[in-house]
Parts: structure tokens; sequence; C-alpha cells
């Protein structure tokens, strides 16, 4: 199966037209002030301006109550909420449900989560997937760093890899965890929210030699 991809923090125009061109599923926005990859609703309103057709348009969210997402929706009308927070299965639902939405929630793995039965939890309230990404005690996403693949598990959900991953290793981390998709930031800029055309051309190449395998 194809392995599908997702860029995030994408911040210019320039950089959604290199990600089309190197065919991209996803384009991911973050609508998280603390995060140097961060656009304002009406920053988003011109990028998605840009998407075509076939390629979903991605919002991040951190511990948004469903209100303050509805204003970035009325702006920015994205098609599918990322909870990268603490949000509770719950809560992804009710939010997502009001602002007829599909959502997934991104899980950070921090050592002995007992991360099963979280990811069953958020599937049982209607997930269209789930996200894994490496732990940090303080950074919510956009580390840089990875976690142990082969704590990858396999689930009848859409799982999307995360963390640290860039052209070098994208080949492994799909071979290794046999990933429905992944999702790279940091791994192909040249500053951040600054993505790198050339990096992600190559990041893509690599998604398809591991897709291949």
């Amino acid at each position: 199966m194809r392995t599908r991809t997702k860029i995030c923090g994408i911040t210019r125009v320039e950089d959604i037209h290199a990600a089309v061109e190197a065919g991209v599923d996803a384009i991911g926005f973050v609508f998280y002030p603390p995060s140097p990859r961060s656009v304002t609703a009406e920053q988003a309103k011109v990028l998605v301006q840009h998407v075509p057709a076939y390629v979903q348009t991605v919002g991040l969210f951190v511990n948004a109550s469903c209100s303050e997402i509805a204003q970035v929706l009325k702006v920015a009308p994205v098609d599918i909420l990322q909870f990268h927070g603490d949000e509770t299965a719950t809560q992804c639902q009710q939010s997502a449900q009001q602002l007829g939405r599909r959502w997934y929630k991104a899980i950070q793995m921090k050592p002995d989560l007992d991360v099963i039965n979280i990811i069953k939890s958020y599937q049982q309230m209607g997930a269209s997937a789930v996200l894994l990404d490496a732990w940090h005690p303080e950074l919510k996403g956009g580390t840089g760093h990875q976690f142990d693949w082969s704590a990858f598990p396999k689930l009848d959900i859409a799982l999307i890899l995360a963390g640290g991953l860039k052209p070098d290793n994208i080949e492994q981390a799909i071979q290794t965890t046999a990933a429905y998709a992944v999702d790279v930031s940091g791994g192909v800029e040249s500053a951040k929210g600054i993505k790198d055309q050339q990096l992600i051309e190559h990041f893509m190449q690599g998604v398809q030699r591991g897709s291949a395998k």
C-alpha cells in the first residue's frame, strides 16, 4: 500500500506549491501561537486558496476550545482537525461533531504509555486516524526527535508516524513501522517554518521507496 504523506507547519505559498508538485497528500497548518510555525486564521485563508482539490488541508490545534477552533474555521475552512494537546477522546469527538469536521489525535509516546488502549479509546469515539509522535516534556510536536519505531503498533486503524523524520531515514521508518501515513515538519526545512523544495523532493522519493518494499 502507498504510504500517505503530510507536510506540517506550512507558512508560505511557495512551500505549498513545492509540496503539491512533490506529491504530498495533505498540508498542515499550525494554529498554536507558541509554535515558530504558527499561522493566523487570516494567513491560513490565503494559503488554503493555493491548495488544489484532492490535497487535504489539516488544522493543528493544542488544547483549543470549540469556539476558538470555530473562529479559525470561519476564516480558513480546513478539511480535518488534528488535536495535538491533552484533549480527551470525548472532547475531540464533541468539538469535531459541533464543527462538522473529521478529526484525528496526536499521542506522544511517553515511556510506559499504554498506547494500545489509548489509541482504541480515540478510535471508539470516531477518530479517522491516530498520530504517534516523539515525547517531549515541554514541547507539543515539532521536536525533531524520534521514538523507538519498534514500539509502533499494528492495529485496525490508520496510524500516522511522526517525530524526527527526514529524507535519510524515512525509507527505513516506513519499512520498520508499516505506517499508514507519515507526517514531517522540521525534516524538510531550511529554517523553522521555511520548507526546502529539494528536501521535500528527497523526502517524497524516500517515501516512495519505502512504500514499494
